[in-house]
């Protein structure tokens, strides 16, 4: 079974008023928890992890390239020499286009990075700043060409459908923007409000309305038709890429494979047990100096529960689910929202389009 690890930098330069991430602005942690301190912090953290070999990395946030990229390389570097990555091994990081330059980019190209996923999430400046984005949209086709210049062998790019205020027309802007740059992968998800965000309590005030389901769905629609058109194909409910560009280490997540997370508020799944730890940088920093564990709290699933889970998230593949694991299947292909998978053994059964548009009804009309 694939093994990976996660890296979570909860650095931001400005909190979106849409994020529910566990991030932080730097000014607002104090000393203790700054990013200068926070790769010997992790590296505390990462001597804890059973020394497995690692086939796939993931360094998210926040915003990973809020830290300096040798950093990013001294933990690559330091998880090498712990447990072994693989031959071949993915190795991404997520970006803000106003966050690297070719230089920084070729130092995590050289340090071992395959991988990189911008946050571009529109092409449209009044939907950016609905976002609290603070990058322009000039800059992501050059950050993109940077990365290219440094030899990542896949670029991927994020986008938010669903902002208030966003027309189909801007979405159609964005859409095509994003694939003029030609990139392997694209990740597209439709807006959520979090409780307890800055959005949630303009929704609340009427400062803001959120779009339709039904305008949501179309904006999922044109973007599929578009991306398949330009050669990426959907693999997961939310994500399209060439072939062979797909996320290895969130198929992992998907498909239940082992990991193991590093950082304040990171998960861990290993050993039939899932465990969190404490959320603020400060504490986890306090923790690890102190020699002691960052675990908050942990939970070993239950058999109903891991089947559960497993639905949810399979069914969510375009490889589709195996069908012995869902009830009443049969009545969701009747109904046009699941489809028999061809030749597959044992049998399996995968979302249609207008499935993947109600992809929570199904997955409770099956379990």
């Amino acid at each position: 079974m694939t093994f990976g690890v996660y890296f979570h930098v909860p650095f931001c330069t400005v909190r979106c008023g849409y994020c529910d991430f566990n991030t932080y602005t730097s000014t607002e942690l104090g000393p203790g928890a700054t990013p200068e301190s926070y790769l010997d912090t992790a590296l505390r953290e990462l001597a804890l992890m059973p020394k497995r070999e690692v086939d796939t990395v993931f360094v998210g946030g926040g915003t990973p390239t809020q830290l300096p990229a040798a950093d990013l390389v001294g933990f690559l570097t330091a998880l090498r020499d712990h447990a072994g990555l693989e031959a071949g091994a993915e190795v991404t990081t997520e970006a803000n286009p106003d966050s690297v330059t070719l230089a920084s980019l070729t130092e995590l190209r050289e340090g071992g990075f395959t991988r990189i996923s911008f946050g571009m999430q529109s092409a449209v400046p009044h939907v950016l700043s609905m976002l609290d984005r603070t990058h322009k949209p000039e800059n992501v086709p050059k950050a993109v060409a940077w990365a290219r210049e440094a030899g990542f062998e896949q670029v991927s790019v994020d986008l938010i459908y669903g902002t208030p205020g966003e027309t189909i027309d801007d979405w159609r802007c964005t859409v095509e923007a994003a694939l003029e740059l030609e990139p392997d992968h694209i990740s597209a998800y439709a807006l959520i409000v979090e409780d307890g965000t800055a959005f949630s309590r303009k929704v609340r005030t009427g400062e803001v309305t959120i779009p339709s389901d039904d305008e949501t769905s179309d904006k999922y629609l044109l973007a599929d038709a578009a991306f398949e058109a330009a050669g990426l194909a959907w693999y997961e409910l939310s994500n399209w890429a060439k072939p062979g560009g797909e996320c290895r280490h969130n198929i992992g997540y998907w498909n239940g494979s082992e990991w193991w997370g590093v950082g304040p508020g990171a998960h861990s799944f290993l050993d039939g047990e899932r465990w969190w730890n404490v959320k603020h940088p400060l504490a986890y920093a306090q923790r690890l100096t102190a020699g002691e564990s960052p675990k908050a709290d942990g939970e070993f699933p239950t058999a109903a529960e891991r089947h559960l889970e497993q639905v949810m998230l399979q069914i969510r593949m375009r490889e589709g689910i195996d069908l012995s694991l869902l009830n009443k299947a049969d009545q969701q292909v009747a109904a046009g929202l699941l489809e028999p998978v061809e030749g597959s053994q044992p049998p399996k059964v995968r979302l249609t389009r207008e499935g993947r548009l109600l992809a929570d009804l199904v997955t409770r009309n099956v379990t």
